[in-house]
């Protein structure tokens, strides 16, 4: 009887830490449009927007200076945790080719290509 009762306690902890984690993982919703400010390790800033989706952990979409000089971009999500790499068309260049953030619901902040400057994006609210 108390075998029983030792393993129906750890199914019921086993459980209940699964759905914790799983509920960690998909805290952050990063789908839609944000400006982006980048500011260089010199100090100059540069603004942008970007367009994302995601679905799951895999994170697409479009960034650039502005809605028709844009170009692709794609990354992942791991909590709140988002890695987005630029892919610049042949004889394009990109102010950053890998960004890693921290993400809340609204804005994300962090470093560009390691140390060259930071980044922040910040949710555009959609017209009512």
């Amino acid at each position: 009887m108390m075998q029983r009762l030792t393993l129906w306690t750890a199914v019921v902890v086993l459980a209940l830490v699964a759905q914790a984690t799983a509920g960690q993982k998909s805290s952050v919703d990063v789908t839609g449009a944000w400006t982006v400010t980048i500011t260089l390790s010199s100090g100059e800033a540069v603004n942008g927007l970007a367009i994302l989706s995601q679905d799951g952990s895999k994170i697409t979409g479009m960034i650039g200076p502005a809605e028709t000089d844009m170009m692709p971009a794609e990354g992942t999500l791991d909590g709140n945790k988002v890695t987005l790499l630029t892919r610049p068309r042949a004889g394009r260049t990109a102010a950053f080719a890998k960004c890693e953030l921290a993400a809340t619901a609204d804005k994300m902040t962090g470093t560009i290509d390691a140390d060259k400057g930071t980044i922040e994006f910040v949710r555009k609210q959609r017209a009512k």
